[in-house]
């Protein structure tokens, strides 16, 4: 077994953090397959507490909880890894082509992504998320993804202009290898670990910025998410009504998927990079 992978097997914190999300996107799989229903039909009157017939209580609607945070948590999951890894293509492949080429093209990316870092993210996404005619989850996830890249793209460029500089780097140049063939084979691998990373955090990023476009009426159209399960919850006055049901359950699976993946990336980090791995 590769040793950086038994490291990682070997470490309490992410067999912790793997078993969770596997128990979180197990719900978010086998939930809606074993119970067909629609999220979105009522089953109940306005806020009917947690009984038998509905097993989370009901939301301002009457619509089944447990139903809707089944379903939902799966839209939230779609969306993220859509978003994570639309942002995480944008940023690699700017951020080693800024890296690997220095010079002009280097300044001009990097001036391009501060210029980026420089608006507020929640103003690019609530003006993308306004001019669309329809939001989709394919369209939500382009919309997050495209605005979430340039931290990404910053790293990237600082691990890859420390590997231009390496010697398999330039055997692979003075073996006549062209500027596409030296980043696939020579700069890429190399930073996988790292790229993974990133994408486990983009992927935590996505699904707070949809619940975040949700609550402010920005959401997925014609389904259900957790961002959106809390948007009804309080133009229904929840909290003030006391339906805890109808807001707790989203916000804990929120937070639960968030701290899932951010101890995920911490206990990843631990082990590849040099500087934190024990020994």
């Amino acid at each position: 077994m590769n040793p950086f992978l038994r490291q990682l097997l070997g470490n309490g914190r992410f067999r912790f953090s793997a078993i969770l999300m596997l128990l979180i996107v197990g719900f978010a799989i086998i939930g809606p397959l074993l119970n067909r229903r629609n999220p979105l039909f009522a089953v109940g009157g306005r806020y009917d507490p947690p009984s038998s017939k509905a097993l989370l209580g009901t939301d301002v609607i009457g619509n089944d909880v447990f139903l809707q945070l089944m379903h939902g948590v799966g839209t939230s999951l779609e969306i993220g890894l859509i978003a994570g890894a639309v942002a995480t293509l944008i940023g690699v492949t700017i951020g080693t082509l800024a890296g690997f080429l220095g010079g002009f093209v280097d300044e001009a990316l990097m001036g391009l992504t501060n210029v980026i870092i420089t608006i507020p993210t929640i103003v690019i996404l609530i003006l993308l998320s306004v001019a669309v005619e329809s939001r989709s989850l394919i369209t939500m996830g382009l919309i997050i993804g495209v605005t979430s890249w340039p931290w990404t793209a910053r790293a990237v460029r600082a691990q890859t202009a420390s590997l231009r500089t390496r010697e398999h780097v330039d055997v692979a140049r003075l073996s006549g290898a062209g500027i596409g063939s030296i980043i696939l084979w020579e700069i890429l691998p190399y930073m996988f670990s790292y790229i993974f990373m990133a994408f486990v955090l983009q992927l935590a990023s996505g699904i707070l910025n949809e619940a975040a476009l949700s609550l402010l009426g920005l959401g997925p159209d014609n389904t259900i998410s957790l961002g959106k399960m809390l948007q009804f919850a309080i133009q229904g006055e929840a909290v003030r009504t006391g339906a805890y049901w109808a807001f707790l359950p989203p916000t804990i699976l929120l937070a639960l998927i968030s701290f899932g993946l951010l101890l995920m990336q911490s206990s990843m980090d631990e082990v590849f990079n040099p500087r934190l791995r024990r020994a």
